[in-house]
């Protein structure tokens, strides 16, 4: 396996176009569907959505949130 440091150096010749081709490709090899997350969040998102209809839960509009981070 290559050094990550001797890889680096490398990178850092490429032409600007070249580096973004290669931190795209990295940061896509890092995202790899996980089924056990995936069924996860799901059961996440049933949960909530059981809340909100049974009145456990409230829902709040996208411009309420938005405003919070502005």
């Amino acid at each position: 396996m290559a050094d990550p440091n001797t890889v680096l150096k490398e990178a850092l010749t490429l032409k600007p176009a070249q580096k973004a081709e290669l931190i795209d490709k990295l940061l896509s090899s890092l995202d790899k569907p996980d089924k056990d997350i995936d069924e996860l969040w799901a059961k996440e998102a049933e949960s909530r959505i059981d809340a909100y209809e049974k009145g456990k839960m409230k829902a709040v509009t996208l411009e309420k949130v938005l405003n919070k981070y502005r």
